[in-house]
């Protein structure tokens, strides 16, 4: 998909430096500071990123219910025992 993306003169300029210094294309640049984009706000990039993301959501699900689970300590329970 082809899309129009407008630069000022000096940026332009910069990113052909910055393209040429690094031996790489504008269109690499650009896809790599998109994905940095999307990553930096927590959209998956691809399919493994996706799945990665979810893996990690269902584990931390997980172990928020065996927390919920342990009965629950009143306050001060703890203290008052200790001073016995």
């Amino acid at each position: 998909m082809r899309k129009l993306i407008e630069f000022d003169d000096d940026t332009f300029d910069k990113l052909k430096q910055l393209g040429r210094d690094r031996m790489a294309t504008l269109q690499e640049l650009a896809d790599e500071a998109f994905a940095d984009l999307l990553k930096k706000h927590g959209i998956p990039i691809d399919l493994k990123d996706a799945l990665r993301k979810s893996a990690r959501l269902q584990e931390a699900a997980g172990r928020q219910d065996t927390t919920k689970a342990r009965p629950a300590t009143p306050k001060g329970a703890r203290k008052q025992g200790r001073k016995r």
